[in-house]
């Protein structure tokens, strides 16, 4: 499922929210790639992902923010299905071979991020897509690399490490779920 196909029928639930859906359909509308990182504002893809039997989340440090925050990243040249993506990042990034869609393949959350400049690349905004995503080998988690440390956690824990509103307005959501 494309980008704009997985909006036509995705409802915001906060203002916020529904400013940056709005947001993206107009990008994925207006350009042929709108996962091109040379656009200022692009799409990407990103994954909680959970341990249903225990009710903890997973956690990635990302230094480029300075925060705690889920899984995912950008499209690989030629992939166009959000899900598609946040499944590879999300096992890139963790190392859990059996991660599924959980409870299903919908949206969890559509949030517009800053990012900032690093070197030579300017700061700019990413159109972050995000599902849940379940594991049920918790134990098999691995960073991809040094300093982009995981934890689990309980759902309080993720909501207290979560620095930025919308991740845990995410976190609330995914809440609701386990």
């Amino acid at each position: 499922m494309t980008v704009a196909e997985l909006l036509a029928s995705y409802r915001a639930k906060t203002e916020e929210e529904a400013r940056d859906v709005a947001r993206i359909r107009a990008l994925a509308s207006s350009e042929k790639d709108p996962w091109s990182r040379r656009l200022p504002l692009h799409v990407t893809a990103s994954a909680f992902v959970v341990h249903p039997d225990s009710g903890r989340v997973l956690l990635r440090w990302h230094a480029r923010q300075q925060a705690w925050l889920q899984v995912g990243g950008h499209g690989e040249p030629g992939e166009r299905e959000p899900l598609g993506v946040a499944l590879r990042e999300g096992q890139e990034e963790t190392g859990l071979t059996d991660l599924v869609p959980w409870p299903g393949e919908a949206l969890l959350q559509v949030a517009v991020v800053p990012v900032p400049a690093k070197g030579a690349e300017p700061a700019h905004e990413h159109a972050d897509l995000r599902f849940v995503l379940a594991t049920g080998q918790p134990d098999a988690v691995r960073p991809e690399r040094p300093g982009a440390e995981l934890r689990w956690l309980s759902l309080p824990d993720a909501l207290a490490e979560a620095s930025e509103a919308n991740v845990r307005e995410a976190l609330s959501r995914v809440g609701q779920l386990l």
